[in-house]
């Protein structure tokens, strides 16, 4: 993957990058793999906006990621790799030997024409999916399960990768992109490899109208708000927030404060993700 600069005619074009998508050898979706997909700007059942700052930008359709990879002993060859709207990581399409089709979050060095399997018969190769107990210590994984069967719920966006520490009995160590180590039942999910796009995390939008297109509306400091808005607003001129330390539009600490409540998950944390 490489990144892509432009002359600066304009301000924006001047910023702006974008990626060389060498990675996408397959332009047009899968159609018996499309769903539509209902979008709701942040709001609920009620009509009330519960999460900020969504709204607007270009229809998408979802395209349905087969995150179990329960095709176990079944041979699959890589149709092409696609862009995803729907997430940061390209998605590969997999032919399987018995005609079925299904998508795939595509891992880093697959290419058409590649096979992957998953099940215990599989190979450690990019792209191959096993259950953590016949993966060797010290993999590179990623797509892994939480709950066995469940579907991959970790590691999934462009770049991501974990490792696989170690094995106990029925738990395994995995170190996960934040630091953080867990453990995870050896009955679980994953696949070989590092997740694809890696530059992705490197784009440079170089205008606002460009992340409108992906449906994130503006956000707006507290301190230019009404007092009624925001506990930053109001005061004469550029005032001071008049506070300890900068806090939520609910009046929560904003940095440094810990939001975390006790969790039954939490003692599967061996250790926590590195403070910054």
């Amino acid at each position: 993957m490489a990144l892509k600069t432009f002359r600066p005619t304009s301000p924006a074009r001047r910023q702006m990058t974008t990626l060389v998508n060498e990675e996408i050898t397959k332009y047009s979706p899968e159609k018996s793999l499309l769903a539509p997909q209902k979008k709701n700007a942040g709001r609920n059942s009620y009509g009330r906006i519960t999460v900020r700052h969504q709204g607007g930008g270009n229809r998408q359709k979802y395209r349905v990621i087969d995150f179990k990879r329960n095709k176990d002993g079944i041979p699959a060859k890589v149709v092409g790799i696609e862009y995803d709207p729907n997430r940061s990581a390209n998605i590969a399409l997999l032919s399987y030997a018995d005609g079925e089709k299904r998508y795939i979050i595509a891992p880093y060095g697959l290419k058409p024409n590649d096979v992957v399997m998953s099940g215990e018969t599989a190979e450690i190769k990019t792209g191959n999916a096993l259950q953590i107990k016949d993966i060797p210590v010290g993999t590179i994984i990623h797509c892994i399960e939480l709950y066995p069967n469940k579907g991959a719920q970790l590691v999934r966006s462009a770049g991501g990768f974990a490792q696989l520490m170690a094995k106990e009995d029925k738990f395994a160590q995995v170190r996960l992109p934040s630091g953080e180590v867990r453990m995870i039942r050896v009955e679980c999910r994953a696949t070989i490899g590092t997740v694809g796009n890696l530059d992705y995390e490197n784009v440079s939008y170089g205008k606002a109208g460009r992340i409108r297109h992906m449906g994130i509306k503006p956000t707006v400091r507290g301190s230019v708000m009404n007092p009624c808005d925001h506990p930053h607003g109001g005061g004469e001129g550029r005032a001071p927030i008049g506070r300890p330390g900068p806090v939520t539009p609910w009046g929560k600490p904003a940095l440094g404060y810990k939001t975390r409540k006790k969790k039954q998950s939490d003692k599967y944390i061996i250790s926590r993700r590195k403070s910054k």
